[in-house]
C-alpha cells in the first residue's frame, strides 16, 4: 500500500515539475521574441507655456445669414460679419540636432511673416529645451505648422480655435456706452456745484478715461494690423540613443520570476477547483445517504 502510494506521489511530482518547466522554457522563448534589444531614449517632459502670454486674435469674414432678393441672382446674402477667433496651435517635438533644427525654426518663422512673442531657453548641453510663442499671420498658419511638426521627433500636437466674436462685440458696447456716460459728466461738469460734487466728479471722469484707455489696449488686439494666430513650439535636445542588450541571465531571472508566480496561481486555481468539487460530492453523497434513509425509514414504518 505505500509503495503505491509513493509512485502516485512521485508521478504527482513528477507532472507537477514538467508543468513548470514548460512553463519556465515558454517564457524564455516568448522573451526572445520581444524587441527587447532595442534603442533606449531618455523620457522628455515638456512644460507648459506661461498663462500670461500675449494673445492673439484673428478676423475672417463670413455671411450673416439675412437675405435679400435680387432681380437676376435671386437669394443673396445681404451683409458680410467679421468673426473674431483665437487659433492656437501646440507642438513639442524633440531632436539630436538641437542648435541646428532652433536656428532652422528661427529662420521659417521669419520666411513666414512670424513674431516670436515668448521665449525661454533652459537647461545644460544634452539637455536643453526651447520654449517659442509665435504670433503667425492667419494665411501663413497652417504652411508654418506643417513645417514645425516635421522638426525631429513630434511628440504631440494640437490646434485649438475659439470663437471671439462676441467679447469684441461687448468690449465695443462698453467703450460706447463708457464714452456716453463721460460725454453727459463732461457737461454736467461745465454747470456750478459745491467743490466736493466737483472732485468727486472730476475722479469719476478720471476713472471712466482709464477704463476707456484699458477697453482701447483690448480692442487694439482685435486690430486688423495686429491680427496673429499663435503656435505654441517647444524642443528639447536628445542624446544619442543607448542601445541595451540583455543578457541570458535577466532573461533567465524574468522568465523564473514569471514562471513562480503564474505556477503559484494555476496550482491553486486547481486546488481550490478540486476542493469544490470534493465539497459538491461529498453534499451530494450525503443527500444521497439522507434520502435513503428516509425511504427505508418509511418503508419499515408501512410495513409495521
Amino acid at each position: 500500500m505505500s509503495r503505491l502510494l509513493s509512485k502516485k506521489a512521485k508521478r504527482i511530482y513528477f507532472i507537477l515539475f514538467i508543468v513548470f518547466a514548460l512553463l519556465f522554457v515558454f517564457r524564455i522563448g516568448y522573451g526572445y521574441t520581444l524587441d527587447v534589444d532595442s534603442v533606449i531614449e531618455d523620457e522628455i517632459y515638456f512644460d507648459s507655456f506661461s498663462s500670461d502670454n500675449k494673445k492673439n486674435y484673428a478676423s475672417d469674414g463670413y455671411k450673416s445669414g439675412k437675405f435679400d432678393m435680387d432681380m437676376d441672382q435671386g437669394l443673396t446674402a445681404s451683409s458680410g460679419v467679421d468673426q473674431k477667433y483665437e487659433k492656437i496651435a501646440e507642438v513639442n517635438t524633440s531632436s539630436k540636432q538641437f542648435d541646428e533644427d532652433e536656428t532652422y525654426v528661427r529662420n521659417k518663422v521669419e520666411s513666414n511673416f512670424g513674431i516670436v512673442q515668448y521665449e525661454r531657453k533652459t537647461g545644460n548641453d544634452d539637455h536643453r529645451k526651447l520654449q517659442l510663442q509665435i504670433g503667425v499671420p492667419p494665411a501663413n498658419f497652417d504652411t508654418l505648422y506643417n513645417i514645425l511638426i516635421k522638426i525631429g521627433k513630434t511628440h504631440s500636437k494640437e490646434i485649438i480655435k475659439n470663437d471671439k466674436t462676441n467679447d469684441y462685440l461687448e468690449l465695443n458696447a462698453r467703450k460706447a456706452s463708457l464714452e456716453k456716460t463721460l460725454a453727459s459728466l463732461i457737461v454736467f461738469k461745465e454747470k456750478n456745484g459745491r467743490i466736493d460734487e466737483y472732485i468727486n466728479l472730476e475722479n469719476r471722469i478720471l476713472e471712466i478715461e482709464e477704463n476707456l484707455q484699458q477697453l482701447g489696449v483690448n480692442l487694439g488686439d482685435f486690430d486688423e494690423s495686429n491680427a496673429f494666430c499663435t503656435i505654441q513650439f517647444s524642443l528639447a535636445e536628445t542624446k544619442a540613443a543607448r542601445i541595451v542588450s540583455v543578457s541570458f541571465y535577466h532573461r533567465a531571472k524574468v522568465a523564473l520570476e514569471w514562471t513562480i508566480a503564474w505556477y503559484l496561481r494555476v496550482i491553486s486555481i486547481l486546488f481550490f477547483i478540486t476542493i469544490g468539487v470534493y465539497c459538491l460530492v461529498y453534499v451530494f453523497e450525503k443527500r444521497k445517504n439522507i434520502i435513503d434513509f428516509v425511504k427505508s425509514f418509511k418503508k419499515g414504518n408501512k410495513e409495521k
